[in-house]
């Protein structure tokens, strides 16, 4: 029987630039009827109580999704190393689920096998395919936020590469996973 999880905060970046998508604030690109942010919300809201989304503009139509919202620091969409930043200095709870807005099929086996990864080693957890690592799908300690903040003072703007600063656990899973599909082009909306 595993251990019950325990409460912690889920991060959705939602601030890039949407370049992939001609501009388009991913996050509310519609997939199926909805906007995708609310198929990753769908996931993890029974699984937390504190959700939060980073996001640089629409903030008005992100909220319905979130409890919390946070934007960048630092102007002009500068990366999820900056989201992540921000996400954790707001979060709730020790524990940090970090998602990406546009991967609505991620689903709640996934989210869990990582925490108890996480929590078991006390430690981030991370996916990697294949051999590559996967930052849009970790868990944190929000006890990591300073040495992220250093590595952003240092230049760092890579969010894989600050978070390989940290010990780390990789949870493995097969390529082709669809959990980890991410709909970052208007050609894969269109299942």
């Amino acid at each position: 029987m595993t251990e019950p999880l325990p409460p912690f905060t889920t991060l959705i970046l939602a601030g890039g630039r949407g370049q992939r998508m001609g501009g388009r604030d991913k996050g509310l690109v519609r997939w199926r009827g909805e906007p995708l942010v609310a198929h990753v919300q769908r996931v993890v809201r029974p699984l937390c109580d504190d959700v939060v989304i980073s996001c640089n503009r629409n903030h008005n139509l992100y909220r319905p999704f979130a409890d919390q919202l946070v934007c960048d620091a630092q102007a002009d969409f500068p990366g999820p190393l900056a989201g992540v930043i921000a996400g954790l200095t707001a979060a709730r709870h020790a524990w940090v689920v970090v998602l990406a807005c546009d991967a609505p099929l991620i689903d709640r086996r996934l989210i869990e096998d990582l925490v108890q990864l996480a929590v078991a080693n006390d430690s981030a957890a991370m996916v990697r395919q294949g051999g590559y690592w996967q930052p849009m799908f970790s868990v944190l300690p929000r006890s990591v936020l300073p040495l992220l903040e250093q590595a952003w003072a240092a230049g760092e703007r890579s969010l894989q590469k600050a978070l390989l600063l940290a010990p780390l656990q990789a949870l493995e899973c097969p390529e082709g996973d669809p959990r980890l599909n991410n709909f970052n082009s208007p050609d894969l909306l269109q299942g």
